[in-house]
């Protein structure tokens, strides 16, 4: 072996080994790289596990509220609209007015009706003592009659036996034929006279039947019950009471505070009951209903707390709420045409159900708010 190759052995060695060093160098750096990213990547998750996973988030919320349609609960012309669209009124304010001369007409004849019904019942109180004061004459002529009756048969009794005797001694010659046909005439008479007695009693009867039958429908009108308990009276009342609390409606106030929105009426025009005057937005009583994916609803509960944004103030001012309430339906189950998903060419898309938010109303106070504004939802899952 030369001096050449004796020098170049170990040369190449020193490479090789430098080549290792550098190879182990690459691959412990590269370790570490993956375990710096692995490292990260359980941070995150971590992260997302145990801070972002606890919250839900939707953009696609909107304010709502349970506005006040105002109604025309008469009929007649609109003498007065005292607000506007966008003005603010308090609960009892007079919103608009409505003639009144027709609903004071009819107040003044439900007075007379009331009137009149309780004389009605004066009259038949009356009328009772009336008809009983009959019944009395009724019995005293009745006692006449009977005496009456009784006296002609007595006449007539006296006839019969004269005629009797009269009919015999015509029989042997002793009387003349005119007197026994004046015998038979006075027995005639007689019989007329009891005729006439027993129709004179029928009729005495008859009257008082018909006074009694007067009484007893009259009582039956009137028992048990007083001036002010009477059907006819209480009738009255009823109609009374309607005629006021219809005058009274032509005055119409505001149910509750808000703001005016929607205003269709104008001065002179004449309305229907049941026409939609106005409507009355409560700016301190609105609500948020979030149209949350269905997939995050898995662990959304009534109660829990919810932070939320406006587009028409920004990130800088957060309302807080709670979840209230979950949607009957998704918003395609509602729809006026809803999705027909029993077709051929079917694709799933993923619904959203509307969740109610209820806010708190001193933000509300400090930061109202419209209903159809654009809202940013957050649910916090922790919550209960």
């Amino acid at each position: 072996m030369t001096d050449a190759q004796n020098t170049t052995a170990p040369e190449t060695e020193a490479a090789e080994a430098a080549n290792d060093a550098a190879m182990k160098a690459k691959r412990k750096k590269m370790l570490s790289i993956l375990a710096l990213i692995l490292i990260v990547a359980a941070i995150i998750y971590l992260l997302w596990a145990f801070v972002f996973h606890q919250t839900v988030n939707t953009d696609n919320a909107y304010v709502g509220a349970d506005n006040a349609e105002i109604t025309s609960m008469v009929s007649g012309q609109v003498a007065d609209v005292r607000v506007s669209d966008t003005q603010a009124v308090k609960k009892g304010d007079i919103l608009a007015v409505i003639d009144d001369r027709d609903a004071k007409i009819a107040l003044s004849q439900a007075e007379a009706q009331l009137a009149k019904a309780k004389r009605q019942y004066t009259q038949s109180s009356a009328n009772s003592s009336s008809l009983t004061s009959q019944i009395l004459v009724s019995a005293d002529d009745i006692n006449s009659a009977n005496a009456q009756v009784a006296q002609a048969q007595v006449a007539l009794s006296k006839a019969q036996d004269e005629y009797k005797r009269r009919t015999q001694l015509a029989a042997s010659g002793a009387i003349s034929k005119e007197e026994l046909a004046t015998s038979l005439s006075t027995l005639n008479n007689a019989q007329a006279s009891v005729n006439v007695a027993k129709a004179g009693l029928a009729q005495a009867e008859s009257k008082r039947k018909a006074a009694q039958s007067n009484l007893d429908a009259n009582e039956a009108l009137i028992k048990g019950t007083s001036q002010d308990s009477t059907p006819d009276v209480l009738v009255a009342l009823a109609q009374l009471d309607q005629a006021k609390l219809d005058l009274q409606r032509t005055v119409i106030r505001a149910p509750l505070d808000g703001v005016v929105a929607s205003r269709t009426i104008q001065v002179g025009q004449r309305v229907a009951p049941g026409s939609v005057l106005m409507t009355v937005v409560p700016l301190t009583q609105v609500y948020v209903n979030a149209n949350f994916k269905e997939s995050q609803l898995e662990k959304v509960r009534v109660g829990q707390s919810a932070t939320l944004t406006s587009d028409l103030y920004g990130s800088g001012v957060e309302y807080h709420g709670k979840v209230v309430g979950f949607s009957g339906g998704t918003g395609a189950a509602f729809a006026l045409i809803p999705a027909q998903n029993a077709t051929g060419n079917w694709i799933k898309v993923v619904q959203r159900l509307p969740v109610r938010i209820q806010l708190d109303p001193k933000e509300l106070q400090e930061h109202p708010l419209r209903v159809g504004l654009s809202m940013d939802a957050t649910i916090d899952l922790k919550s209960k």
